[in-house]
């Protein structure tokens, strides 16, 4: 219907340019005469096979741009060749040769200026209307990547674009498509005058450093923040709604991401036999991805899970496409029973192993520690022991900063997958052996990001479990990279951590995640506000400050924000008669025994749970005595 209003509209202007060209050229109104309709009857059927050819009428008119007039212009030149050849070189009696030139022109000037009206009467109407029904929305950065966003939101958004905010003191106080550009000294002034109720940042190509101050201004005005991504993200130059995020919580980590070096990143990977064993998780997915990327000649992917498996595998297949060098073999297998390793490390016999696979929930571990410990450490032991005996060039574990002085189970597993590979390590294995230690991971499953979102898109409250616990943060990538990176530089027996800043308080999140999504933190000093942050106390286990290092004096690598910690470990006779005692006692389904032989083995193990602590106090000494 649109379409055929559109040509019959353009028929008329067609019309129109003969009487207009008739008029001009023989300077009078001669509306009505047979020369007017001969030219009528030959413009109108050139007009429309000119316009079918050039598809002028495949374009949207209220989104006309400089395209559509391009399209219009060429159309008007193919018309003008039948007017010409008919009217100005065979020429036809009682009508003037020039007309043949006039039309075409007269006629390019109204379909023009009718596109050009109708696209802006239409905009200026549902900004209107907008103003009165949606949000209204200020955009920070009146560059290239603003204007065209607000020229997105002034046509397909369900809001009102009131005004662009700039620190440069060339654009404030110009116009923009007439949307003024205000300086952002006065923001509190702007907000409350204009009634912005979000703050869009079209900011892809500034330093992260000054994106974060930005954010932090942005928090004390109870404003929804949206934000453009990356340059890389933005492709063919063109900005939409729909690139707009919210804003990622590793935006107020106040430190840039851990740049990656490539040959680092590759040296362990290209060409090679790949295996990654909980290759469905949150960081063993993202190595998975990091690794296809690097050419690997085959990639085994290593789960229990088989949802987990299908999804990443899913992933990696549709992106590798056919054709690809890089074979992907999944295997549904658990790991921690040692037949099964075997198994898998015979068939394939991989060069680098990366061992993701863990139980690393701590209050779930906490809960079930027969099943945390069988799968943690013997997972751990039976690829490694496994990885070696088939020759694997390398091995390394993804460890955490909870095996640090750890005060739960899950720590205390992990700590002792770190003992197991120093042990082999320090036997002379041919296999290189390494472990890279690192903080929480944003956007994980468990993490506290997705859980506060979920609660804030819930009307709140959010919880946490005391207002001073603070947490090492990085993202999934950064993660991966570092494994990678850490991996490659291993001589053997090293565990590596990544400078990571300063901690971030838990508490002082959560209220940068409410403030951002434009409500307020509940509180004694704010009783009206949006959502409250209530505190449920320390979990089983939990601590209230993580840690990357047992011991001091950390050594530099290559790599400018990896480091090489020094630490105490056992021989691997005594902790391989520690872990045959710990075997038995999961086999017998005892909890307190297999405790008992973490406790001995990890002596930094302390327990947050006096219960718990006193029981294997108690299980030690008997022991012992």
């Amino acid at each position: 219907m649109r379409r055929l209003i559109a040509v019959a509209m353009d028929v008329v202007l067609c019309v129109v340019s003969v009487w207009l060209a008739f008029s001009i050229r023989i300077g009078a109104w001669d509306l009505i005469s047979p020369a007017v309709g001969m030219a009528i009857a030959v413009a109108v059927p050139s007009w429309l096979l000119a316009a079918r050819w050039c598809g002028v009428y495949r374009s949207i008119i209220r989104f006309s741009g400089g395209r559509t007039m391009i399209d219009l212009a060429v159309a008007c030149l193919l018309l003008s060749l039948p007017m010409m050849t008919i009217f100005m070189f065979v020429g036809i009696p009682h009508i003037p040769r020039t007309i043949g030139v006039l039309q075409p022109l007269l006629l390019m000037l109204l379909l023009a200026l009718s596109r050009i009206a109708i696209r802006y009467a239409i905009v200026d109407v549902l900004h209107v209307v907008r103003q009165r029904q949606g949000s209204r929305v200020a955009i920070y950065g009146a560059g290239k990547a603003g204007q065209q966003l607000g020229f997105a939101i002034r046509h397909d958004g369900n809001a009102s674009l009131v005004c662009y905010l700039d620190d440069d003191a060339g654009l404030i106080g110009h116009r923009i498509d007439g949307v003024p550009i205000f300086g952002t000294d006065d923001m509190g002034e702007l907000v409350e005058d204009l009634g912005i109720d979000e703050i869009l940042l079209a900011l892809p190509s500034v330093p992260r450093s000054r994106r974060l101050e930005i954010v932090e201004q942005l928090q004390s005005y109870s404003l929804k923040v949206r934000s453009l991504p990356s340059l890389a993200n933005i492709m063919d130059g063109q900005v939409s709604i729909r690139d707009l995020r919210e804003v990622q919580v590793e935006e107020l980590l106040g430190r840039d991401p851990v740049p990656p070096d490539e040959k680092l990143l590759g040296e362990a990977i290209a060409s090679k036999v790949v295996l990654v064993s909980g290759a469905g998780g949150s960081i063993g997915s993202e190595l998975c991805r990091q690794i296809v990327a690097r050419h690997p000649r085959q990639l085994i992917l290593v789960d229990h899970s088989e949802f987990s498996l299908y999804t990443i595998l899913t992933e990696l297949e549709e992106h590798l496409g056919q054709g690809s060098q890089t074979e992907i073999i999944p295997e549904l297998a658990d790991i921690s029973e040692a037949a099964v390793a075997a198994r898998i490390m015979d068939r394939y016999r991989p060069q680098t192993v990366f061992h993701a696979a863990a139980y690393k929930h701590v209050p779930l571990v906490e809960a079930n520690p027969i099943s945390g410990l069988r799968n943690n450490v013997f997972g751990t032991y039976n690829c490694c022991i496994e990885a070696e005996r088939v020759g694997a060039s390398r091995f390394i574990l993804v460890s955490t900063d909870k095996a640090v002085r750890p005060t739960n189970v899950m720590g205390a597993s992990k700590r002792m997958c770190e003992l197991i590979l120093q042990a082999r390590a320090a036997e002379g294995s041919d296999t290189v052996f390494s472990m890279v230690r690192f903080g929480n991971v944003l956007g994980s499953s468990g993490s506290v990001v997705p859980r506060f979102r979920a609660q804030i898109a819930a009307g709140g409250p959010i919880t946490l479990t005391h207002r001073e616990v603070t947490r090492f943060f990085m993202t999934i990538p950064e993660a991966a990279q570092l494994v990678m990176q850490a991996g490659a530089m291993a001589k053997g027996g090293e565990v590596f951590v990544l400078d990571m800043g300063q901690s971030i308080k838990i508490f002082d999140l959560a209220c940068s995640m409410i403030q951002l999504s434009g409500c307020t933190v509940r509180s004694e000093d704010n009783p009206d506000g949006d959502i409250a942050i209530e505190e449920i106390g320390l979990r089983p286990g939990e601590k209230m400050y993580e840690e990357l290092l047992l011991g001091d004096n950390p050594q530099p690598t290559e790599h400018s924000r990896i480091m090489r910690a020094q630490e105490a470990k056992l021989s691997w006779a005594e902790l391989s008669d520690l872990l045959e005692t710990m075997d038995r006692a999961l086999l017998g389904g005892d909890a307190v025994s297999a405790m008992a032989v973490v406790r001995h083995a990890v002596p930094d193990y302390a327990h947050a749970n006096p219960t718990n602590a006193a029981i294997l106090e108690r299980d030690v000494s008997a022991a012992s005595g």
